[in-house]
């Protein structure tokens, strides 16, 4: 890294006094406060501008644009074909097969009766097909939200002794999360969930997955007693302290099948036509299973099934949540955390896909589409929903076109409610872990975790402190800690941002970082600064003094070669805002460097920057000519002012005489 020297007659005419112009740094006009008040409240809750269809519309086209908006469905159906629907017919049908087992699956992770497993995918998935706005979206109930229902609650009523009273807890839990979500979207407020970070939500999946797999082994070994823990200790000391307890044939019986499973996905995967065959495993699995146990009277050799579930439609359950103490607070606490996390799940999901398509959807209209789907399962004994992630691939894979999948969906489920669960007697609990354990194998993403190792260490500490707070501990322990190491790195991104020394990339009036641009120059006696986050009162004392530090280091540096600092450029060009306290902050760095006989220059500030510099009376203080519009207009000043003017004294009028 070099000096840029020049000789008074090599300078550009740009530079040299009698011809150097300097673009003026404007001073944005003043506004009304409630006119700002009113941009500010837009840039944070509307960036996406959802009115702008509405502007200089009739008003019946403004009545029919927001009855769209609300129901998108009524502005896809007019376009609708038949060979939309022969498309939507299949994908329907094909996850309507893998929708009943898993349904009945996760109600009783839950620890939910088998039942709601099916309610749950016939009411809410008719609500997201009116609302939502993905096309590939497939409405169901998921493992990591049954199993936070069931150890949240778990831990206030036990369902065993109280299964009535839990029921109603887990769709209290679900109206609050449905009300929740919706209030997210209606307020504009979904960037609440972009707390948690990718590499939170691998973490907390994986470990979810790894804790609900080994939950698994009590349907697999057939144990009448397990423990309501979640963390790996009580898991595998329940397991152990039991060994009398296996059944062999429910061992036998789960692992088969398991290997059935396991093994259509992975040719499922290797021969992506063939995605039917992982589809239908689970429901052919329970088929086999089914019909097994019926022929063999399985349940009397220590392999527990089902036992009864009732035919008929959803019925009401309005009146059956619970808003009276002592346990509404646990209500809502399982609701919002639910919530959060099945937004997540379900929005990052419809992004996907509908990144692959390429076409948008509205994540504040996803919110208000999962709330009012959640607000009407409560209702009508479901509980919580949302777009797992494997059903929506099947949904995906089988070629739907539209929402239409959904619909088709749960008119297969409600043929089911009405006609066929009396077939489901027989179905052993066995095969029910099995599918819960291949579904859930899926979300332990080893290389994602690998590559947030290669690209960044801490979002892999995030992602490890997730994983092993849920596996170790509990799934709510886990989520705190991954979103409190989550803050706290956005707090130190705002608290201690980085600030870097600019040099001049040579033949060029561009001016980067030296780490790393090792060949640039710098320019003898003056110091270039490029301050990179908005100045608040969280790293306001920490710019001052890596400023200082800077500023010591660089006369350190030039003491060796026998200059002299004279000037401090600040490159405020990534600084979009600066409170009272940042103000106070550059007034005491401008009279730490007045103390040292150096000057401070501004290059570049932005215009909420300018005015409030301009109403503290800062730009009186430091001086309007002391304010440039680039870095390289600033450092042109400069180095002029060190050339032609040797008497430090004079300096300044020179300076104020050549602008």
């Amino acid at each position: 890294m070099g000096n840029a020297e020049y000789d008074d007659d090599e300078y550009p005419s740009s530079m040299r006094g009698e011809n150097r112009k300097k673009h003026q740094v404007e001073i944005p006009p003043p506004q009304p406060f409630l006119k700002s008040l009113k941009n500010t409240v837009k840039e944070t809750l509307f960036p996406d501008d959802p009115l702008r269809q509405f502007k200089n519309q009739p008003p019946l086209k403004k009545l029919k644009l927001g009855v769209q908006y609300v129901f998108p469905i009524f502005e896809w159906a007019p376009r609708y074909t038949f060979d939309f629907f022969k498309s939507d017919l299949i994908s329907g049908i094909t996850i309507a097969s893998l929708a009943i087992p898993q349904g009945i699956s996760y109600a009783k992770l839950a620890n939910l009766p088998p039942i709601l497993g099916l309610y749950s995918s016939f009411v809410p998935a008719l609500v997201y097909a009116v609302m939502g706005s993905s096309r590939d979206l497939a409405v169901g109930t998921v493992a990591v939200a049954s199993l936070l229902i069931g150890s949240m609650l778990g831990e206030e009523v036990n369902p065993t002794d109280n299964p009535t009273l839990y029921l109603h807890l887990a769709l209290t839990a679900t109206f609050f999360a449905g009300l929740f979500e919706a209030a997210l979207g209606i307020f504009r407020l979904g960037f609440i969930v972009d707390f948690l970070s990718h590499s939170t939500i691998v973490g907390f999946m994986g470990g979810a997955a790894t804790v609900v797999i080994l939950q698994q082994l009590k349907g697999i070994l057939g144990l009448d007693h397990f423990t309501q823990s979640t963390d790996i200790i009580s898991v595998l000391r329940s397991v152990f302290t039991q060994t009398h307890e296996w059944r062999w044939q429910s061992a036998v019986l789960g692992f088969c099948f398991l290997f059935y499973l396991l093994a259509a996905r992975f040719f499922s995967q290797k021969r992506p036509k063939f995605f039917w065959v992982s589809a239908m495993a689970p429901l052919l699995s329970v088929i086999l299973a089914t019909i097994l146990v019926y022929f063999t009277h399985a349940e009397n050799h220590g392999v527990q099934v089902i036992g009864e579930l009732k035919k008929g439609l959803n019925p009401l359950s309005i009146t059956d949540l619970s808003f009276g103490a002592p346990y509404l607070s646990i209500a809502i606490k399982t609701g919002i955390v639910t919530g959060v996390i099945s937004l997540a799940e379900g929005i990052a999901v419809g992004r996907s896909f509908a990144m692959y398509k390429n076409y948008n959807i509205d994540g504040n209209k996803e919110m208000i589409a999962f709330g009012m789907m959640n607000i009407v399962g409560s209702c009508t004994s479901c509980y919580l929903t949302t777009g797992p992630f494997s059903r929506s691939a099947v949904n995906f894979n089988a070629g739907c076109k539209t929402a239409v999948s959904n619909i088709v969906m749960a008119l297969a489920v409600m043929v089911t409610l009405l006609v066929l669960t009396p077939l489901f007697h027989y179905t052993p609990l066995v095969v029910l872990s099995s599918i819960i354990v291949s579904a859930m194998l899926g979300l332990i993403d080893y290389n994602a975790a690998i590559h947030l190792w290669h690209v960044d260490k801490f979002d892999f500490l995030v992602c490890m402190s997730a994983y092993f707070g849920v596996v170790f501990a509990s799934v709510e322990v886990g989520l705190v800690i991954a979103v409190a190491l989550s803050l706290l790195r956005v707090l130190l991104y705002v608290a201690r941002p980085r600030t870097l020394v600019l040099g001049n990339i040579p033949d060029s009036n561009i001016y980067r970082n030296v780490e790393q641009y090792p060949n640039t120059d710098t320019v003898g006696g003056v110091l270039i600064l490029d301050l990179g986050a908005p100045i608040y009162f969280t790293n306001a004392s920490y710019l001052r003094e890596r400023i200082s530090r800077w500023i010591d280091d660089e006369e350190d540096k030039l003491k060796s070669s026998g200059e002299t600092l004279q000037y401090v450029i600040l490159d405020m060009g990534a600084v979009g805002n600066i409170d009272t306290s940042g103000i106070s902050m550059l007034e005491e760095v401008k009279r730490n460097l007045d103390r040292r006989d150096l000057k401070l220059v501004l290059a570049n500030p932005g215009a909420e920057v300018m005015k409030k510099l301009n109403k503290s009376k800062f730009l009186e203080t430091l001086g309007q000519e002391w304010i440039f519009l680039t870095v390289g207009e600033a450092v042109e000043s400069c180095n002029y002012m060190l050339h032609s003017c040797k008497p430090k004294s004079g300096m300044d009028a020179s300076f104020n005489n050549n602008v």
